[in-house]
């Protein structure tokens, strides 16, 4: 389990239309939760009227319960199962029971039909619930449904208690990163800016901080004590204690948090280092720390961590896969053609559990402009490089366009078993018809060009967690069957 993300308290409530049997719904709701196992509080209220949904509420409320599912046994009553969704405060999800454990005369639910006007009803009060492709099943079929709510669930909470803290400005002609903050209040989502000053002014408060000495201890047991660049890790110390100094500091009323600095062109000469180890090492933890105050990588990064209950990371969409690389490595072993490959990277922020070959470097880009006289960096030491470990991948993000609308894109795919030959965190990716992904969703819907990526196929979390926020702008990469609005039709592919 991630640190810094919400443990689901997970209650179920059964409803019953009063011309059906109450005991059919109650004794199918037993049925769910015996399926399910440890980790799902049964309410004893069956609830019939809007008394005993108030009751219900109440129950499960008491018991510290944060994601309600509220479970069809039978028809079910229309005004007080979506009164339930009014009343609670937390994600909630919508279920109906399937016919076969009983005869059709007195064993007979008719919950199918039911969940037609639980959703009419729903929309009618403009309530957000839940509801999976097909929300109708047998107790183990309904137990494996809430087990797929749980992943959502956990984002929902997550946003909620969130609180996004941040020190730029942004970088200089760096507007991919624009982040109108008002969709963030919208989310339910908390926000603090601060001057890169104020963490510079905050690091020095550190310089004689008693625990840098085990903090560099526990790096050098990380990283190996062969690390060429073992001199910067004091400072890298000092610095990761600055920032989880200032999470508790300034959380204030929120549970979670994340963070969105800033890391060149000023840190270097001011700071002495880079910071993306210590970035990789909070985001290990469950606490995304997003390169170049980048807060909707920041917020992605975060969706990702709660439904994957794994670290992720924040890659540029980078570069092309080189033709020969292509034609020795990829086209025979995996069969897929060129335009469906290319290079994640970023300078070295990705945990190095998530790496084949984590070890510390220096910024290469950064060095040609500040260090270019220098044989052996001193400013620019910090990245944390290596190749991606191979396996399933889901590249996405949710983003605010100028006006404040919110968007999201989900594709997945995976990190092949190829040699980068190069440098930073990086990795050779693989994501069916990203070619015309790339072209009709992140260029042609302006996105930038930071990804999050998760280490598991989470698309289907992703896509439902977007939908329950609301979002009704979901790209993901569509096969060649299905083409986007603004593809050509008539163009060669």
């Amino acid at each position: 389990m991630m640190h810094n993300v919400p443990k689901v308290s997970l209650g179920l409530i059964s409803v019953s239309r009063g011309c059906f049997p109450i005991a059919l719904s109650e004794r199918r709701r037993a049925a769910v939760a015996k399926e399910y196992g440890e980790g799902i509080y049964e309410c004893p209220v069956t609830v019939e009227n809007e008394a005993d949904a108030s009751q219900a509420v109440a129950d499960v409320v008491g018991k510290g319960i944060d994601a309600l599912v509220v479970f069809l046994g039978n028809f079910g009553p229309e005004t007080p199962e979506t009164m339930i969704a009014a009343r609670f405060d937390g994600p909630i999800m919508y279920v109906a029971a399937a016919e076969g454990d009983g005869d059709l005369y007195d064993g007979r639910g008719d919950a199918f039909c039911g969940m037609l006007n639980c959703s009419y009803n729903l929309g009618l009060r403009n309530l957000k619930a839940f509801i999976p492709e097909y929300p109708v099943g047998t107790a183990a079929e309904v137990a494996a449904m809430i087990r797929d709510f749980v992943p959502v669930a956990r984002a929902v909470i997550g946003l909620k208690n969130l609180k996004i803290i941040t020190f730029g400005p942004r970088p200089s002609d760096f507007l991919a990163c624009n982040a109108p903050i008002k969709p963030l209040f919208d989310l339910g989502v908390e926000i603090e800016e601060n001057s890169e000053l104020d963490l510079l002014a905050a690091y020095n408060r550190h310089a004689d901080d008693r625990r840098i000495g085990d903090l560099v201890e526990e790096m050098d047991r990380e990283i190996g004590t062969d690390n060429r660049y073992r001199g910067v890790l004091p400072r890298l110390a000092q610095y990761e204690l600055t920032l989880l100094d200032w999470i508790e500091e300034h959380k204030g009323s929120r549970t979670y948090v994340a963070m969105a600095n800033k890391c060149w062109p000023a840190f270097q000469t001011e700071f002495g280092f880079v910071p993306c180890y210590v970035n990789s090492r909070l985001t290990a933890r469950g606490i995304p720390v997003a390169c170049e105050v980048d807060i909707y990588g920041a917020l992605s990064e975060y969706i990702g961590i709660c439904v994957s209950d794994f670290p992720v990371t924040l890659l540029d969409i980078n570069n092309t896969v080189p033709a020969q690389t292509y034609r020795d490595k990829i086209e025979r072993q995996y069969g897929v053609p060129a335009t469906d490959t290319f290079m994640g990277f970023h300078c070295g922020n990705t945990a190095c559990g998530l790496l084949k070959n984590p070890h510390m470097g220096y910024q290469l880009i950064m060095k040609r402009d500040l260090e270019p006289e220098l044989a052996e960096p001193d400013i620019t030491r910090g990245t944390m490089e290596g190749d991606l470990k191979a396996g399933e991948i889901t590249l996405y993000r949710l983003q605010s366009t100028a006006e404040g609308a919110l968007k999201a894109y989900v594709a997945q795919g995976s990190v092949l078993d190829v040699p980068t030959e190069s440098f930073g965190s990086i990795g050779v990716f693989s994501i069916a018809e990203m070619g015309r992904f790339y072209r009709h969703v992140l260029i042609g819907k302006r996105y930038p060009h930071h990804a999050a990526v998760a280490f598991k196929p989470v698309g289907k979390y992703l896509f439902d967690v977007f939908s329950y926020l609301g979002i009704e702008d979901i790209s993901y990469n569509r096969p060649k069957s299905l083409p986007y609005p603004d593809e050509n039709p008539f163009a060669s592919r």
